[in-house]
Parts: C-alpha cells; sequence; structure tokens
C-alpha cells in the first residue's frame, strides 16, 4: 500500500543502521525523555510511534498498555516489528491512521511529517491524529529548535536553511492551531569520532560536513535543542462548552 503523504527521508530510508547510531546519540541525558512524559504520561495507557521508522524507540515504550508504531515506508516495517514483542507495528502514515475513532491516548511524531512550512500544510495529520485520540489525549511532535544550540546554528548555515533553520514558522503554526511548545536544550554524544563524522555526512552536504568537522576536529558531541509541540484533543466537558 502507498501513501500520498509518505516522502522517503534521506536519512533513515537511506541507511537505517547508521541512523540507528544518530538515534543513540539523542538525548543522553535523558532531559527530552523527561520532557516527554512530563506533557504526556503514557503508563498504562494506549500510544502511538507515529512515523515510527525501523522501531527504534519502541522497546522505551514498555509502560504503555497498549503500543502501536505507524510507518509508510514498507522497508522499515520488517525492522521496527522486530523491535519489540510488545509493539503492533502496521503500515500506515500521518494522514491515515490504521485505528479506530477515539482509540489512542498518546501520539507521539519523532522528525516525521509534521513540518509546517510554507509549501507545506500538516493539518490534514492533524485531523486524522484528532480523529484517533481520545476526548483529553495528547499529541506531542518532537521537532528541532531552529534558534537555540550548535545544532541549530548548523542548519541555519547549511543547505537546508532556507528550508527549517532560518525562521520561527513551526513553531508559529502550531501556536495558531492551539498548541504548547516546549524548549528542551539536550544534546547529541556520540561513542566516536568516527561516528559523528558519518552521521553528519548522512545528515548535511558532504562538503558542509567536512568544513564543520575541519573547524572542530575534536568534537564528539555538540548541544542540540528540541521544541515539543504538545497539541490536545478537547475533552467531552470541553466540547460540550463551546457553543
Amino acid at each position: 500500500m502507498s501513501f500520498t503523504d509518505f516522502v522517503p527521508s534521506g536519512n533513515q530510508g537511506v541507511d537505517p543502521e547508521l541512523y540507528d547510531i544518530e538515534n543513540a546519540a539523542i538525548d543522553p541525558n535523558g532531559s527530552m525523555w523527561q520532557e516527554l512524559v512530563k506533557q504526556a504520561t503514557w503508563v498504562g495507557k494506549t500510544l502511538v510511534d507515529l512515523g515510527c521508522g525501523s522501531g527504534w524507540w519502541l522497546p522505551k515504550y514498555e509502560e504503555a498498555a497498549e503500543l502501536y508504531g505507524i510507518e509508510p515506508d514498507p522497508s522499515l516495517l520488517d525492522t521496527a516489528r522486530s523491535r519489540t514483542d510488545r509493539a503492533t507495528v502496521l503500515a500506515g502514515s500521518a494522514e491515515h491512521v490504521p485505528l479506530p475513532d477515539n482509540s489512542v491516548d498518546v501520539v507521539h511524531a519523532r522528525f516525521a511529517y509534521f513540518f509546517p512550512h510554507p509549501n507545506f500544510d500538516p493539518t490534514a495529520g492533524l485531523v486524522e491524529v484528532a480523529r484517533v485520540l481520545k476526548p483529553g489525549g495528547s499529541l506531542i511532535v518532537i521537532d528541532n529548535d531552529t534558534e537555540q544550540g550548535e545544532f541549530a546554528a548548523l542548519l541555519r548555515e547549511s543547505a537546508y536553511g532556507d528550508l527549517q533553520g532560518n525562521t520561527t514558522y513551526a513553531r508559529s503554526w502550531w501556536e495558531e492551531h492551539g498548541a504548547d511548545t516546549i524548549e528542551v536544550m539536550s544534546s547529541w554524544q556520540f561513542k566516536t569520532r568516527y561516528d559523528l563524522e558519518r552521521v553528519l555526512h548522512l545528515e548535511f552536504s558532504p562538503e558542509f560536513a567536512d568544513r564543520w568537522l575541519r573547524e572542530n576536529p575534536d568534537r564528539t558531541s555538540l548541544s542540540y535543542g528540541y521544541l515539543l509541540h504538545v497539541w490536545q484533543k478537547p475533552s467531552l466537558h470541553e466540547a460540550e462548552e463551546k457553543p
């Protein structure tokens, strides 16, 4: 099955094993993860990892009562299914979630689909998430902070700056749609310099990555800011109060 909203990723879709190394470097002090729990706990609840990719994060949701991974890239589904027996991994996308209405407590979308931009409006995905969320349920979109941290500076200087690293458009879009945005400063921390070099070449052009590496010859980490866009479906009580 193909999905009209699916655009193959330029990182995980190209090299899933290397993207695992990138995932392992994310948030070593757990500050972003702690904020996810604080904003909408999934303990004993139903959680969806929307755009779960190869399923790296699925084993970390072991306290959920029910766990679903939704992924449109058919090349990643088998790997995602192998990560943990507790997750049900289904072919689907942000605009086509194969779950019933009002069946999910928490949805996480990590660097997947929800990239508001003048050339892309993710409203259709938000409508679909609202359909599957229970009243009072939460969507948390994990996104890059394009203003703070060394990774933000990389984005601004790179060829991706016009698409992601130069404006606050996404933050404004989420505010207009009723979401709160939480800033979390964390880091990328790689085990070896070689791992950092490989990931930078995966995420950026060779010329740009090589220049940054020459200018920072001893680095194996850099500060990394995240934005958590937290959107909540109105509860039944709130919905009844609306005129």
